[in-house]
């Protein structure tokens, strides 16, 4: 498990869109929607990656994250949405500085291992911001159970996403991550 910088996942940034796609069950055409998206979430500020290589150097999990700012569209999207549920003030609390983990991906060969929560430790070890939001699609996963198990909270659910028709959760959680357990 490494670190990637900007440059180093830009190198492998088919491989590891393609694992996304075969993590999240999308069509294979995501590759060229996603591609160019997660080309720009690198230029954002507070922007890390850890990736995971099995022994033949085959990208097996991938995660990333940055600082969600104003202007952003998940943050926007996610702001309107938490101001019909929530006071101005708590949106603040959660909203105001915090890492938004935008994608944690396990090949599914290698999932039920622990990785995907090594991976979630590392990137967020360090994080900028004093919480960490993200949005997962609803139903039980195992993404679910890791979330759960690392202390993230309901702050939306079945929320729906502009374009996208599935709910989804959105959950957060204060940083740091608390020691394994």
């Amino acid at each position: 498990m490494v670190e990637l910088s900007t440059d180093q996942l830009r190198t492998r940034l088919t491989e590891a869109v393609q694992l996304y796609v075969t993590a999240m069950g999308y069509s294979p055409s995501t590759v060229q929607q996603r591609a160019p998206m997660w080309s720009a979430h690198m230029l954002r500020p507070g922007w890390r990656c850890i990736a995971a290589f099995n022994s033949r150097d085959e990208l097996v999990g991938v995660g990333y994250g940055y600082l969600g700012t104003p202007g952003q569209w998940w943050h926007e999207q996610v702001h309107r949405g938490m101001l019909a549920t929530f006071p101005a003030a708590r949106v603040e609390e959660w909203m105001g500085h915090y890492f938004e983990l935008t994608e944690l991906h396990v090949r599914p060969d290698s999932q039920g291992r622990g990785l995907g929560e090594s991976i979630l430790r590392r990137l967020l070890d360090g994080a900028e911001g004093r919480t960490v939001l993200l949005s997962t699609p609803e139903g039980p996963t195992r993404a679910w159970t890791l979330y759960r198990r690392v202390g993230f909270v309901d702050l939306l659910r079945d929320y729906h996403f502009a374009g996208d028709s599935r709910p989804f959760a959105v959950l957060g959680r204060e940083l740091p991550l608390d020691a394994p357990t």
